[in-house]
């Protein structure tokens, strides 16, 4: 951190360190523990309760460094004038919240607008949501999460960038650049949290909390590069995870913590754990009580203990009876006091308790307009028999029917910070306000999302023999996916497939419009209706934004960040597989394959239609034969062959075919969207160089091997065009 000021070069880094130093000096064994300790506010409990305390006067002691789940710009002034005021040394508090996907205007859940492919738009996103949270007073998001989920059943795929590690990477360095902008002291930026760190996502039989059980390969190659690309961008802290790997709860992880993240990485932030996850050590036999959890846990490199209680009660006795050295507690310190002086919370505790700008920028226009627009280019469109969509705006009359069609809560998902329903325009009001006046509109809600009465599908029946095309909107509710929403069946929940069968019963055209958190089992939906619409859980603007697709005010644009499974029997299910001695092949018995499913999901990984239709043509390469100093051209022409303006994200993958560690049969490597007018063709070109190609042998070390390889460019991970080339050895 080094800046010019009249000729006279000024080294910021030096002097916040210096200060640092300083304070620590003056800061009791308490004080420092206290810093280290994270409570929730006033029993807003996003996790399991723990010790009864007085908080406030812990805080008048100096004995919390952070609250979480407090919000509001007056709320949080009064709590931090006790921190600055009422103290021995009038340490500033950090205020945290899970800011995913909004603060107030929610946008689209996380899994929905990484199917955008739009990393500037997520980066726009990310830094509306930092520009309201931090005018209610919040510092600190425990975002972006970076795990990448194989498995749809585990309920928090929504709130990730699904099953790719490349695309994983982008996203998470996008949200970072949002959250923290390019200055951390800026009034409309926030510290991001990358979280959780790490393979929480390949939770065994995608259930939560469960126990990981993966190779280092597989943990260095897929789930690593995602919080990696979070560290370069400069992520400020990083949250361990609930999970175990290699018989070691990553909360009290050496190796993750202090020796990748910290040693390997250089990273500079603080580490937090999640909720309880210290003392929920005990329970997975690791440490023998409160006491062995905290030491455990601290020498791994665990800087702050989230409502675990055992920092706070602990950490002054393992000092004092030398089992560690004031000096562990001393760096933990320094890290977490680094980041206060980062956000400016030093030179005014009080800069984001202006509850003028808290009322002038929640909800303003302006954010409620770039909702809009991410949700729109959060939806994929997943099929579209006979092009019905997108229909015109003077039908003579739809039937919108679904249990999801005139609500508002579900539509902000979970992990909504502190949106609310009433706030969420519903598809039915969407829909309303883009029709003519002379459209009819006939409504039926046909049943309940989850559970098992039928009464109402008779009367949806009815309803929809009115109209020339019918309207489904099923799903889930907001609380069947995210934290602790696991589901072992993904088919429609309730009686919603019986309303479907019904609406199709009916002979009359039928659309669905989608709304979940994970990708679900489509078959017979795919099987029979004519145009599905996956718009996940697009937040405040959703109605809108469903509209505005329905209609023909934007064109769908989405691609599946994650493989839509054919039945569940298939799941872990993903695109970047390793090929088996065995892989499936037609008419021969003894192979990699089911008796009675497909081996291949029913929409694969980057998988997204369009109302305009695109040709790919002419993949070509600048060189057939590389060497390790080279850069690889690949090109292709990508034309619009349909009736109107669309953009289409052209994806890049590449496959080494032998090497000393098997590699998996395709890897993402590049993306681009592209905007084509009817008729247009562009030359779409990508760069590799030797380093994208490298891997982890056998001794994991990462290594870039001499082979053949060959380079896809296509619509998706399985429509590509292909060509070959070799990178020779030295």
């Amino acid at each position: 951190l080094l800046s010019s000021v009249h000729g006279q070069v000024i080294d910021y880094e030096n002097q916040i360190n210096s200060k640092i130093d300083s304070l620590l000096r003056e800061m009791t064994l308490e004080e420092k523990v206290g810093q280290l300790t994270q409570y929730a506010w006033h029993k807003i409990m996003t996790g399991p309760g723990g010790l009864e305390i007085d908080l406030l006067e812990e805080i008048a002691q100096g004995r919390v460094g952070s609250i979480l789940n407090i919000t509001g710009a007056k709320e949080t002034g009064d709590v931090q004038k006790i921190a600055v005021e009422k103290t021995r040394l009038g340490i500033p508090l950090i205020f945290g919240l899970d800011v995913i996907h909004g603060y107030k205007t929610i946008f689209p859940i996380p899994l929905a607008e990484a199917a955008s492919w739009d990393l500037a738009a997520i980066e726009k996103s990310a830094r509306i949501a930092a520009t309201e949270a931090s005018a209610a007073g919040v510092h600190w998001t425990f975002g972006p999460m970076v795990d990448i989920a194989r498995d749809p059943r585990w309920g928090r795929i929504m709130e990730g960038a699904g099953e790719d590690p490349y695309l994983g990477a982008c996203v998470a360095a996008a949200r970072v650049r949002g959250f923290q902008g390019t200055e951390l002291n800026a009034l409309n930026t926030i510290l991001a949290c990358a979280k959780h760190y790490v393979a929480y996502g390949a939770a065994i039989a995608g259930r939560d909390y469960n126990t990981v059980d993966i190779s280092e390969q597989t943990l260095r190659e897929i789930y690593l590069p995602p919080f990696k690309a979070a560290v370069d961008a400069g992520v400020g802290s990083v949250m361990s995870s609930f999970n175990e790997i290699n018989g070691v709860p990553a909360t009290g992880s050496d190796f993750l913590i202090n020796g990748i993240l910290k040693t390997d990485w250089n990273f500079k932030g603080f580490v937090v754990s999640d909720w309880n996850s210290i003392r929920e050590m005990i329970a997975h036999g690791f440490a023998k009580d409160a006491y062995d959890a905290a030491g455990l846990a601290i020498k791994a490199g665990v800087d702050m203990d989230m409502m675990g209680f055992t920092y706070s009660t602990e950490l002054s006795n393992i000092v004092n009876q030398n089992v560690i050295s004031e000096k562990i507690i001393n760096q933990a310190v320094k890290r977490i006091l680094r980041m206060k002086y980062a956000l400016g919370l030093f030179d005014d505790p009080y800069r984001y308790c202006d509850e003028q700008r808290e009322k002038e920028l929640l909800l303003h226009k302006t954010h409620l307009d770039i909702s809009r627009d991410m949700a729109r280019k959060s939806i994929v469109l997943l099929k579209n028999e006979n092009s019905i969509l997108p229909l015109n705006k003077n039908i003579k009359s739809i039937a919108v029917i679904g249990p999801l069609a005139d609500d508002t809560e579900n539509h902000i998902g979970s992990w909504s910070a502190r949106g609310e329903g009433r706030d969420v325009t519903s598809i039915l009001a969407g829909i309303k306000n883009k029709v003519s006046s002379n459209t009819k509109m006939f409504f039926a809600k046909g049943c309940q999302i989850n559970d098992e009465d039928k009464s109402l599908i008779q009367e949806a029946v009815t309803t929809a023999e009115k109209a020339e095309v019918i309207i489904a909107t099923v799903g889930e509710s907001r609380g069947m996916s995210g934290e602790a929403s696991c589901r072992a069946y993904l088919d429609l929940p309730g009686v919603q497939n019986e309303l479907l069968q019904a609406l199709y019963g009916t002979g009359k055209p039928v659309i669905v419009i989608l709304s979940n958190g994970r990708p679900l089992v489509l078959k017979w939906m795919h099987e029979h209706i004519h145009a599905i619409l996956e718009t996940w859980f697009l937040g405040t603007q959703a109605g809108n934004a469903i509209a505005d697709v329905i209609f023909g005010d934007y064109n769908p644009s989405g691609k599946l960040p994650a493989s839509f499974p054919y039945a569940v029997g298939q799941i872990p299910i993903f695109y970047n597989h390793k090929n088996t001695g065995r892989p499936e092949k037609p008419n021969d018995y003894y192979r990699s394959r089911y008796l009675d499913i497909p081996n291949e999901p029913l929409y694969p990984f980057g998988y997204g239609l369009s109302y305009s239709t695109f040709e790919y043509s002419d993949i070509q390469l600048n060189k057939s034969r590389i060497h390790l100093n080279d850069t690889l051209i690949v090109s292709i022409n990508v034309k619009n062959t349909g009736q109107i303006p669309g953009e289409e994200v052209v994806q890049f993958y590449v496959r080494d075919l032998f090497a000393c560690a098997t590699r998996p049969v395709k890897e993402l490597k590049g993306f681009k969207k592209v905007m084509l007018n009817p008729g247009e063709t562009k030359k779409i070109t990508f760069e590799l160089i030797p380093a994208d190609l490298g891997f982890y042998n056998q001794d994991m070390k990462f290594t870039v091997e001499p082979g053949d390889f060959k380079a896809f460019v296509g619509t998706n991970s399985v429509e590509t065009l292909e060509t070959d080339f070799v990178l020779l050895p030295k």
